[in-house]
């Protein structure tokens, strides 16, 4: 008995229950829980060709017709879209598995150790890529439309997965020596089942955190964004005759996931992965959020073709240049200097800890310059919708409250980490992500 009770004691005080909540505590966790599957549907029946439109012509007696006809529920459900998502995500998993690829260390836990990460998250892109391309020249641009016309079905089994693997992490998480995440040991199954209660679930060395923020999610917008031009190649009558602005709109979106799978050492420094737990909120983030709402510009273009010109198409660019640009600058210069590297020389504030904080360059501009270069490209990424519909620029909306969200839970633990030197750092750095603005 005398193991099991050390065992005990060691794993309560390495997990301390947690004492405060987020979005409201349970009451707020499971509204965010239910309505985050419902917007991700409602974004796609409120802007649909076949539902008649951006919006569609609705009233609140068709909504309810629909919501009370069983018919309409079970039209959600696809059987083969569900067979083709649950494809999909082994094919990631093998990916992972098969093909080779560098092991990185994360930053120290709480137990002292640093967990290693398998880099390969590129190379299964670009098989995804590759096997796509050849899909697509043998058997046409027809061939790959089926994400548009499955949309219902594939988010729903995303959705499914989503609860699946939030329901089995909860469960997995009451295991002797699991480390858990600070902000999800409530003792609220609702709570922290939806904000994550084992910071690194994992099966072996396959952490599921990692892969499902970089893989099945990510890789699959951009195939999404793919299935939208040869949706618009067929209806247009070839690919030469694809809209300029489903080209910026894909070419942005697509860049950006590149850019980000090309950088994967970067995240292992961000606080989803050193500091949130891993439940139904990343879940469904990752897997369902993250591939269906996000490409909602290019779904829009494929019925609402939008021919922008060379004028319009070169400010538009160049909106994406400026936000790119200030996202890649400000993050290399925080990578930089948190791998001991400072290049620019810049000027930095040291605490009583000994952690140094930058105090120049785009760290001196605002506290979240890369928050900035991402809703600027979030921007860039709506502008060749045109502004027929307020709907298009939701991302937009959405990115810039969850950015102040994070935003305030990164100053937040600041403060608890550095105390009065946070205060001392601020009136240095005042601006939170936009300079003069915010």
């Amino acid at each position: 008995m005398a193991p099991s009770k050390s065992v005990a004691r060691r794993d309560a005080e390495l997990n301390p229950r947690t004492k405060t909540y987020e979005f409201l505590g349970p009451p707020g966790a499971l509204f965010v829980t239910l309505s985050v599957p419902i917007m991700t549907y409602a974004l796609y029946f409120g802007c649909s060709e076949h539902t008649g439109g951006c919006p569609p012509p609705l009233s609140s007696e068709t909504i309810v017709a629909s919501l009370s006809d069983p018919n309409w529920w079970k039209s959600l459900w696809d059987t083969e879209a569900t067979l083709m998502y649950l494809s999909w995500y082994a094919f990631c998993v093998a990916a992972w598995f098969v093909l080779p690829g560098d092991w990185v260390a994360g930053v120290p836990m709480r137990t002292g150790q640093k967990k290693m990460y398998k880099i390969n998250a590129f190379s299964t892109m670009l098989l995804a890529l590759g096997l796509t391309g050849g899909y697509i020249w043998r058997y046409g641009f027809e061939s790959f439309t089926f994400i548009y016309d499955k949309w219902v079905g594939l988010v729903t089994a995303s959705i499914l997965m989503s609860v699946i693997q939030g329901i089995g992490c909860y469960a997995a998480s009451f295991r002797p020596g699991a480390l858990l995440a600070l902000g999800g040991n409530s003792g609220n199954p609702i709570y922290d089942f939806f904000i994550g209660r084992e910071l690194n679930p994992s099966i072996g060395y396959f952490d599921l955190k990692s892969f499902n923020e970089l893989r099945p999610g990510l890789i699959l917008w951009v195939l999404i964004d793919i299935s939208m031009i040869c949706e618009q190649a067929v209806r247009r009558g070839g690919l030469e005759k694809v809209t300029d602005s489903m080209w910026l709109a894909t070419a942005f979106q697509i860049f950006y996931v590149l850019d980000a799978l090309y950088n994967e050492p970067a995240i292992f420094t961000t606080m989803d992965i050193t500091t949130d737990g891993f439940g139904f909120m990343l879940g469904v983030g990752d897997l369902a959020w993250v591939p269906f709402v996000y490409s909602l510009q290019p779904r829009f273009l494929v019925f609402r073709q939008n021919e922008l010109g060379i004028p319009a198409a070169i400010a538009v660019l160049a909106v994406n240049g400026l936000g790119y640009y200030i996202f890649r600058a400000a993050n290399g210069e925080k990578n930089d200097f948190r791998n001991g590297k400072n290049p620019k020389n810049l000027k930095y504030m040291t605490t009583e800890r000994g952690s140094k904080l930058l105090i120049e360059g785009w760290w001196g501009k605002s506290r979240h310059p890369n928050y900035m270069g991402d809703l600027i490209m979030a921007f860039a990424w709506s502008l060749p919708t045109g502004f027929e519909t307020p709907i298009t620029y939701f991302y937009v909306a959405y990115f810039a409250v969850l950015l102040i969200h994070r935003q305030m839970r990164d100053d937040e633990n600041c403060e608890k980490k550095y105390g009065k030197d946070w205060h001392r750092y601020c009136e240095k750095v005042p601006y939170r992500i936009i300079p003069y603005v915010y």
